[in-house]
């Protein structure tokens, strides 16, 4: 997608900053496809709502946003034909749902026939058409949620932008509307710019992801790619749960190095992010690719650990283990026949493959 003639929405050298002296967006160069659903993930104070309402034209930037090929630096905010969504979702309590979509198309003076057009095919594209008559007030938070999204939609932007809009709901709700959302951008193909702090939502909902810690992108890339394959040790620590050990790199071979955790011996592990040999480094390993027990042989990597703590969640058993030196150690094990559970202050071998160790930076 990046770097080719689809990109719909680039910002090339772009950079914010606050009282004259605070950098929170630094020399950002992105480019969004036509028709992606990309999310600007982070933790607060990271840049990625900051570069969403410099893209919506609610904060000024340096360098250079184009949209659709046309520089929009310059202009305001409701002229560049882009939708939002809030988090508190922004609508009108004095207005019904009908009213609340009408009103974009309204301000765009499109005649009466096509507003009612529009606004009922917003409303069947939320299934809220038994609602049109209600006011906010008068409806969940998931209801208002998707009026939001409709009246973002109802005008046919070229771009929608949502800023935590999912932040209020429950988890069970949050989780549905997710879904919702994204076949709504499935069905209609729309361009969406998506801002979260909330890893599981961006996992679910992406094409891509950018991910951000201040104000730079640390790794873009697809889900999948972002969660297996982490290029840093940021990036490794927020996306997902994982373990991390510390030690140094005491030799390199290809793709490949050993570390030497003080204390506990060598780990064998996939050379991503080192300086080299003798400089420290920081393992990165997720917690369903430990092995229990693995067979004689089977592994480079295998080590006694002591069991601290077992946490049943239903799916999976979380169970915390002593090893390398390390108490904080966590093992996920499949709620599955067949797979041995194991008892706190239990003495077990574990083991992992030397490709789902990654060598990360140790800053």
């Amino acid at each position: 997608m990046p770097g080719t003639d689809n990109a719909f929405v680039e910002f090339s050298g772009v950079q914010k900053t606050y009282d004259g002296e605070t950098l929170v967006v630094k020399d950002l160069n992105l480019e969004i496809a036509r028709g992606e659903f990309l999310t600007m993930l982070g933790p607060s104070g990271s840049g990625k709502t900051t570069t969403l309402m410099m893209l919506a034209g609610f904060e000024g930037a340096q360098g250079s946003i184009l949209l659709a090929g046309r520089s929009i630096g310059n202009m305001p905010p409701h002229k560049r034909d882009i939708g939002m969504v809030f988090q508190n979702y922004a609508l009108f309590p004095h207005m019904t749902v009908e009213e609340n979509l009408g009103f974009p198309l309204k301000v765009r003076k499109l005649g009466k026939l096509e507003r009612e057009a529009k606004i009922n095919r917003a409303l069947d594209m939320v299934r809220l058409g038994a609602y049109r008559g209600r006011r906010p007030g008068q409806l969940s938070g998931g209801q208002q949620q998707r009026v939001a999204v409709a009246r973002a939609l109802v005008f046919d932007p070229k771009l929608v932008l949502m800023d935590e809009p999912l932040g209020a709901l429950d988890k069970q709700l949050r989780e549905h509307m997710q879904l919702e959302i994204k076949h709504i951008h499935e069905d209609l193909g729309v361009t969406v710019v998506y801002v979260t702090h909330d890893q599981g939502e961006a996992l679910t909902m992406s094409d891509r992801i950018a991910v951000f810690n201040y104000g730079v992108i640390q790794q873009l890339a697809a889900p999948a790619e972002l969660y297996e394959r982490p290029q840093n040790a940021f990036v490794a620590q927020f996306i997902g749960e994982n373990n991390r050990l510390h030690g140094k790199v005491v030799a390199l071979h290809d793709a490949t190095c050993q570390v030497e955790i003080p204390g506990a011996g060598k780990v064998q592990a996939l050379a991503v992010n080192v300086g080299g040999v003798g400089r420290s480094t920081v393992l990165s390993l997720r917690p369903e690719r430990v092995k229990l027990n693995p067979a004689p042989g089977s592994l480079p990597n295998v080590f006694s650990a002591q069991v601290s703590e077992v946490i049943y969640l239903g799916d999976h058993v979380r169970t915390r283990v002593s090893v390398c030196g390390h108490d904080d150690f966590v093992i996920k094990l499949p709620n599955s026949e067949g797979t041995v559970q194991v008892e706190p202050d239990a003495v077990i071998t574990i083991g992992w493959k030397t490709e789902d160790c990654r060598a990360l930076d140790a800053s």
